[in-house]
């Protein structure tokens, strides 16, 4: 071949490719609004195999066995990629009115433009950009439902029916051993909310109240109502807290001295160094976390004690504050579980992980209007986190803790527990 001819070929193949490209380019943009504009076209065509079943294939021809006559079309609306999509509806009438068709049904239901609502703003989508969010379907297809307003009302039906869903939850067939409750502040409001651990160590929502403070009267409403849905309050139970009093006096109401109350250990050291200067924070910290990572619970005592008589002349109220409730920050400490399970149940970190996920869901939210507000976008972050979980750390170790549960059941009783009922 000549040099003329190959440098011919090439520039040949550099304008096929060019084409190539071109035509990409053109047909990319319209791709989607082609597949929707078919897909519509199918819809119609199976809506309209529906009204022949029931008006038969030949039209204007009478027919005695025909139960139903076509009557034209109505404007009407199908949900299409998270928005309402006008299409025309096939009508069919008979002798009582008018008749409804199955497929038609079908097709036209509300319940998926009201899941893609909820699922956007679950993943932080703002109402007002909630259109943006959405496939580009053309100007040929005429769309509504996608401003701010429709949208938010789409979401709070949506997180209404998951409110009722997780108060109305039966609690009876949970075999719970470790209840973890926390509050969480959302405006001038506090969502109080129960994470429930259960024998194998799987994590479970079991309820949440809504309250202008977390005080005794809202705990007592959250604990009361866990147990109206079939929670057990006849055994001993590991409720782990963190330095509310309103919290343990709640506790101690509902379950007396079944409750044996583990308080957060990371709270304790938070309160006792915030009352200290800066540059004694750090060794005190440590010195605190040694003594909790003790697996003796006498040893970790004494180390405690000894570092609040270091505290008490300069710094009295940090002593204090250390030996305020210091016994019920050993709790599991006692019970000879592994490291890994004692520091995951000695905190309430994982039940303010699960909050820490509610607060990010609801993120876009700038003014909290009321109550409900605040309980719907809670059930709401609450069940999406729910999806997510995880048995917790140390769960390989739970038949200790229940056995050590059962144990306090004996004590209390003054029964002795079989050991095949231990295990």
């Amino acid at each position: 071949m000549s040099k003329k001819n190959a440098t011919k070929n090439k520039r040949s193949e550099a304008l096929q490719l060019q084409l190539v490209r071109s035509t990409k380019e053109l047909v990319r943009p319209h791709l989607l609004q082609t597949v929707i504009a078919l897909g519509l076209e199918e819809i119609l065509e199976i809506v309209e195999e529906d009204r022949t079943r029931l008006c038969g294939a030949a039209r204007y021809n009478r027919d005695d066995m025909r139960r139903a006559y076509r009557a034209g079309t109505a404007p009407s609306e199908l949900v299409l990629g998270g928005r309402r999509v006008s299409v025309p509806r096939p009508r069919v009438r008979n002798d009582d009115g008018e008749v409804e068709l199955p497929m038609w049904k079908q097709f036209a239901a509300e319940d998926p433009l009201e899941e893609r609502a909820m699922e956007q703003m679950l993943v932080g989508v703002a109402t007002r950009k909630y259109k943006r969010s959405l496939e580009d379907v053309g100007d040929a297809v005429k769309t509504r439902g996608t401003s701010r307003s429709a949208v938010s009302r789409r979401f709070v039906v949506g997180t209404e029916k998951r409110v009722k869903n997780l108060l109305g939850r039966d609690l009876s067939e949970l075999d719970i051993v470790t209840l973890m409750l926390d509050g969480m502040e959302c405006g001038e409001h506090v969502v109080l909310v129960a994470l429930g651990i259960d024998a194998k160590g799987e994590k479970h929502v079991l309820g949440l109240q809504e309250g202008a403070t977390e005080n005794s009267t809202a705990c007592k409403r959250l604990l009361n109502n866990l147990r109206e849905r079939g929670f057990r309050t006849d055994r001993s139970l590991l409720v782990v807290i963190d330095g509310s009093k309103a919290l343990r006096k709640a506790v101690s109401d509902v379950f007396g001295k079944r409750a044996v109350v583990q308080r957060c250990q990371e709270h304790k050291i938070r309160n006792v160094t915030e009352l200290l200067p800066q540059d004694m924070k750090v060794m005190v910290r440590r010195s605190m976390q040694d003594a909790y990572r003790s697996n003796d619970r006498n040893r970790a005592k004494k180390l405690l004690e000894n570092l609040a008589r270091t505290l008490e002349a300069a710094h009295p109220g940090s002593a204090a504050s250390l030996r305020e409730g210091l016994d019920e920050t050993l709790t599991v400490v006692a019970m000879n579980l592994s490291s890994t399970l004692t520091r995951t149940l000695a905190t309430t970190n994982p039940i303010e992980n699960l909050n820490g996920r509610v607060r990010q869901i609801s993120r876009n939210v700038k003014r909290w209007h009321n109550g409900n507000m605040v309980l719907r976008w809670a059930a709401a972050g609450l069940l999406e986190a729910e999806k997510t979980f995880r048995r917790i750390r140390g769960h390989r170790d739970m038949p200790r803790l229940v056995a050590a549960l059962r144990h306090c059941d004996a004590a209390l009783d003054d029964t002795l527990v079989p050991a095949d009922d231990v295990a």
